[in-house]
């Protein structure tokens, strides 16, 4: 009586033993979810690098419409200049 009961609860050990060690160790603890101690060993995911400007459609369509506006003779620099002085002369 005493060894069937005994192997009933080896078996039931090893049973539970092979099924934890079959799924993993992930847990729940403190409202977070840890993973399984074989998380090192999957490959890693890519991520892209960053772009110097987040919004690079954006960017294309400003730097197509400058290009439109400076025409096509100068794309060195724009034709008018950025600052000079005043149309009616200096001020006091």
């Amino acid at each position: 009586m005493k060894t069937t009961q005994a192997k009933r609860r080896w078996g039931v050990a090893a049973v539970g033993l092979m099924l934890s060690a079959l799924t993993g160790c992930q847990t729940w603890v403190g409202g977070m979810t840890l993973p399984s101690p074989y998380y090192l060993e999957h490959p890693p995911q890519y991520f892209r690098p960053d772009p110097d400007f987040p919004l690079e459609k954006e960017l294309a369509t400003q730097q197509g419409y400058d290009r439109l506006a400076i025409g096509p003779a100068s794309q060195s620099g724009p034709s008018v200049p950025l600052e000079g002085p005043p149309a009616g002369g200096p001020r006091p």
